[in-house]
Parts: structure tokens; sequence; C-alpha cells
């Protein structure tokens, strides 16, 4: 008999939900630091650091107004927020504490300084542009794990057109490799508590995909591909993370709901901030393959317009944050279940 899921008829109340920080610029992706301290990710290139008190604090070597002042009265010039300039995306923390940032604008692996002072890691693989890299993660073992979204550019017309080029890399002490390849627009990914599988959002799948880790004289490779829960999500999931009773966690963009995956693939509705009309239209598009660029910003909701990462935090690991592509702030409530335990906090 199973045990009890911490999860079983919870869903996110809206009164119980506070907002943290404001005026902030595509805050894809978050970090959750023991002390309180979130670390978010900034489209005026580099990150804003909020402090437990409130207090932000913008960190980078040169602030990029692109993001805030392009114009938006037509779809074309919002589209371009999103396909030029620098766009941080993904973070992971470097052993050290400085920050690993996968800059989705400029197709580059980056690492910065908490003073701001930035390098870039990697931008080729195998003597090519390495594409549109999406995010970053760093394993027990101080591997670096990375998504590319695609190969093509601008991004939109993979997103749009399902097409299956994303791939997963890693460095470890055999360099940058692929381990992975044939997405359907690679994301977020995560480890299992034991890091036995890498848990991959495939964005346009629509769907979650694992693999399990080898370990070998060539480094680490990924195995038995396979897909976890529904073959299709009901919406575009984009980022992951999992709690302590192994339920993942997952945000479906531009639909906007957060959804819950149980240890045995169950999909569980959370919350759903969509605006409907626009979803169904966005699904069915998508289906068809006629889906454009109005078409996806039409759809969103409110609370994190085109919801994106999610985060656990706080001393017990029990409040969420949920990252946007569009929104100011970051909604934030508390949950039942703590968060799985962060490896990537830095080493002390």
């Amino acid at each position: 008999m199973q045990a009890p899921n911490p999860l079983d008829g919870f869903e996110v109340s809206r009164a119980a939900i506070r907002t943290v920080g404001h005026d902030l610029q595509r805050p894809e992706c978050i970090l959750a630091e023991p002390n309180g301290c979130l670390w978010v990710a900034d489209a005026r290139g580099g990150v804003t650091r909020i402090d437990p008190d409130g207090q932000q604090h913008f960190i980078g070597q040169q602030a990029d107004p692109h993001f805030a002042t392009a114009p938006t009265a037509s779809n074309d010039a919002v589209e371009a927020k999103f396909t030029t300039g620098t766009l941080p995306n993904g973070l992971a923390f470097a052993a050290n504490g400085d920050i690993l940032i996968s800059n989705f604008g400029t197709d580059v692996l980056e690492v910065m300084t908490r003073e701001g002072h930035t390098r870039t890691l990697y931008d080729r693989i195998d003597g090519q542009p390495i594409g549109k890299v999406n995010f970053v993660l760093r394993d027990r073992r101080n591997r670096i794990w990375l998504t590319i979204s695609t190969r093509m550019n601008p991004w939109t017309a993979a997103a749009s057109s399902r097409v299956c080029d994303g791939y997963v890399a890693v460095v470890d002490e055999h360099g940058l490799r692929v381990v992975a390849d044939g997405f359907y627009f690679t994301n977020e990914i995560r480890l299992d508590a034991r890091e036995e599988w890498l848990y991959i959002v495939e964005t346009t799948g629509p769907r979650i995909s694992r693999m399990r880790l080898q370990e070998g004289p060539q480094g680490v490779q990924l195995v038995d591909r396979e897909i976890f829960g529904p073959s299709h999500l009901g919406g575009f999931p984009d980022g992951i993370a999992f709690d302590s009773a192994g339920n993942l966690w997952c945000t479906l963009i531009m639909v906007d709901q957060l959804i819950a995956l149980t240890p045995q693939g169950d999909k569980r509705l959370l919350l759903d901030d969509g605006n409907p009309e626009a979803s169904r239209k966005l699904l069915s598009k998508m289906a068809a393959g006629t889906l454009t660029t109005e078409d996806m910003l039409q759809a969103r909701g409110t609370l994190a317009p085109w919801m994106a990462s999610i985060t656990f935090g706080g001393p017990d690991l029990k409040t969420v944050y949920i990252g946007s592509l569009m929104g100011t702030t970051l909604p934030s409530f508390r949950s039942p279940v703590a968060g799985l335990p962060m490896v990537h906090w830095p080493q002390s």
C-alpha cells in the first residue's frame, strides 16, 4: 500500500500567494540560499540579488537596457525583446559561490562573480556554435550539465514548429561533450535525490523524459531514455523541481499552470492561472503546426505571466518561488512539503 502523498488534496490558494521583488526584468530562474537571499536572472545582463529584508541589488558588468526599453507596440517588437541582446536564463551556483549563467540571448555559458565580473566558459562545442543555451545544473561531483534548446535561430521558429534538435551536454574531467540528443526544445533538467536519473523537460514535446546516469571510464553517460508521466502534459513544461517526497513540480509556460508529477508519474494540478480560451487556441495550433508568435504572446496568466522556473527556499525549504518571462515580481507561497535539499549551494 502506497504511503499518503503530502500533496493529497493540496491546491495553491490565491489568498495565500505573496509577491517578492519589484520591477524585475524577465526573472526566469531563481536561486535560493539558506539565509533567505535570492538570486534572480535579470535581462539587463546579470542577476538581481534580493536580500532577506527585501532590498534589491542588480549585479552585472554593464546593464543592458534592451529588454526594458524595446518598444512594445507590435508583436515584432515584443519578439525582439526575447530574441536579441543578453538574456540570462538558467542559473546555478559554482562550487566557489560564483554564478553560472546560461545566456539564452548570446548563446554562451558564462560564470559571474558575486561582484559582477563575467567571463565566457563555453560558446562552441565540437567546433560549432553551441546553440540556444537554456539551463545549467551542477551535481555533487561538480560536473556541469547544460541544456541547449535548439540549434535554430531565432528560437521562436523551433518553438512553434516542434523542431527536435535540442540536446544535453556535460562538462567533466573529459571536457564539454554531448551526452544526449534529439529533444523537443530541451529546457530545465533536474537530478533525483540519489542522482541516478536526469529528468529532462521537452517543452514542445510537450513532456518530461528521463535518462539514467551510467558511470564509466570515458565519463558519465546517459542511457535508458524514457518518458516520465503523461506523454502530453496538457501544456508546455518549462521549469521543474523535486520535493523531498519525490514529487516533480513543473510549470507549464503560456498556459500558466503549476502541476506536479507524483513518483508514479500521475499528474496533479496545483494552480491554474491561464487564459482558458488563449490556452485552448495555443494547444490546438501547436498540434496543427500553425502556431504563431502572436498566439504565444496572447496566452498568459496574471500572477507570473509565462511561468518559468520553480524554486524551493526558506530555512525549511517550504517556501515556493515562481519565475516568469514576462512578470516583474515573484509569486511565493508555502508548500505542505519541503523541496529537495539543494545540491547547488556553494561548498563551505
